[in-house]
């Protein structure tokens, strides 16, 4: 019997969006489904926070700079696209981090896997720890562990396993910052469940950690990959790309345009169909919608639907952030510059986050001459230095570089990019909510949420789940095969 054509609208053009639309638009085309895709944006461009500025022979990345190699989704599709000769490693020559600590940069030791060094005497000589502070993060191996399904805060979590003075100077500015988030509040489960699972299965954080194996390469012959990775000519180029292929295949995008509502016509019908409201008071009906916008964004368009679902969702809290760019002459700046840059723990109530040597870390980002660095700023409890006008913040940021780096020079080139709510929560109980939001909207078949807001913020999460998301629209409205693990 023939399958009669599907047109599935995809709602949010940042890279969750994106993904769903490749993978949607590809296994429809190669497994024979008639199929009409349809890619709404409700800016002049694709990307999200994905966004590289060129300036002369500088590129700024305005948001995320690099994606983790270690969760395979990002550099699968980078090799999917054909780019897999643009993407570039960390400059080991320079690889070490700091973390700015009672007054002073000081070095992460060599060998440090997340929290646990592979080395004990660089770290015990850091000066990150007292003796105290290591002894009791020593106490790990003894510690019993948790409650297995007990939701726990990062901070509770981190306390409880290594003490207040490892949480406060060494896991808090590597793990909170990630999120801009406060780890009294940030759910374990659900941003480092991996720690949940190493004390469960080993008794011992620490233990666990260490009988860890290392990373292996992702199919046995590709190039070992560094931790982090990017591409060379900045992370637009995955964007364009994705655009570029998808729109070959037939993949419609309106750009500029914006989803107000949505009304199911015919909940329970087989076909489900569904009309869309945009902005400018036309209307587009479509048999299936993925949702791959922020949550409260979501929440408005749902609540026609359900208003139970549209409160959950719009009581996820986001977090505003804001990053500075820098160029210096390479000349004017000191010794302490040096390594891939650093991170403040929240206790040194600092403005800044985390400061990156751009062009020290990534190769190909300024010239010789000029050394890049960026800035950021922001999260929760920090918000108001990222609501200050461009000139104050890159004042105070440059104030921070000087009290802590020893940069007293002024930039030759500077830039702020803001991220309003662009950084979602995922606070205590955080998986629990996004259960019941699918539960309140499990019986609109056809319509699916996806992104940063529910099971993963980084780009390889949400590669990942804007992939899987596209599977289950093939699967529940075109009655495609789940697709074979590893094809």
């Amino acid at each position: 019997m023939a399958v009669l054509s599907k047109h599935v609208a995809i709602v949010g053009g940042g890279i969750t969006g994106l993904a769903a639309a490749h993978a949607l638009q590809t296994r429809a085309l190669s497994s024979g489904i008639p199929l009409t895709c349809t890619l709404i944006e409700a800016e002049d461009r694709c990307g999200g926070k994905i966004l590289t500025h060129r300036v002369g022979n500088f590129v700024i990345e305005a948001g995320p700079d690099s994606f983790l190699s270690q969760k395979p989704w990002a550099l699968n599709l980078c090799r999917e696209l054909g780019l897999a000769d643009q993407l570039i490693n960390t400059n080991e020559t320079q690889g070490k981090a700091f973390v700015y600590s009672r007054g002073q940069l000081r070095p992460l030791p060599d060998g440090l896997v997340v929290v646990a060094p592979k080395q004990l005497g660089p770290f015990l000589r850091s000066g990150l720890l007292s003796w105290g502070g290591i002894i009791r993060m020593g106490l790990d191996f003894v510690i019993s562990k948790g409650a297995s399904a007990e939701d726990e805060s990062l901070a509770a979590f981190f306390r409880r396993r290594f003490g207040t003075e490892a949480f406060e100077r060494l896991i808090e500015p590597l793990m909170a910052g990630i999120y801009a988030g406060d780890a009294d509040d940030m759910s374990i489960r659900a941003t480092f469940p991996r720690f949940v699972e190493l004390e469960q299965q080993h008794g011992s954080l620490l233990r666990g950690m260490l009988a860890a194996s290392a990373p292996k390469s992702l199919d046995g012959h590709s190039p070992r990959q560094t931790t982090f990775v990017t591409l060379q000519g900045g992370l637009s180029i995955l964007v364009d790309a994705l655009v570029s292929r998808m729109t070959a295949s037939g993949v419609n995008v309106l750009y500029g345009r914006r989803v107000t509502g949505i009304r199911a016509k015919s909940v329970r019908s087989a076909a489900s169909p569904y009309e869309l409201s945009l902005d400018n008071g036309s209307s587009m009906p479509v048999d299936g919608v993925i949702l791959a916008t922020p949550a409260f964004a979501s929440a408005d368009i749902v609540r026609g639907l359900s208003t139970e679902a549209s409160a959950l969702l719009a009581a996820i809290p986001y977090a505003s952030t804001a990053t500075v760019s820098m160029a210096y002459h390479a000349a004017d700046l000191g010794s302490m510059v040096r390594g891939f840059g650093f991170v403040v723990p929240r206790v040194e109530r600092r403005n800044l986050l985390a400061a990156t040597w751009t062009s020290l870390k990534w190769p190909h980002r300024a010239p010789s001459s000029h050394t890049l660095v960026r800035c950021y700023v922001g999260g929760v409890g920090r918000e108001a230095i990222a609501h200050s006008d461009d000139s104050s913040m890159i004042r105070r940021m440059r104030d921070e570089l000087q009290a802590i780096a020893g940069i007293t020079q002024e930039p030759v080139y500077a830039e702020v990019n803001r991220w309003e709510r662009g950084m979602p929560q995922y606070q205590l109980g955080h998986l629990q909510r996004v259960d019941k939001i699918q539960g309140q909207l499990q019986s609109y078949r056809g319509l699916y949420l996806a992104g940063s807001a529910y099971r993963g913020i980084g780009i390889p999460d949400c590669i990942r789940d804007g992939t899987e998301t596209a599977e289950r629209v093939l699967r529940d409205l075109c009655r495609l095969p789940v697709q074979p693990a590893g094809s």
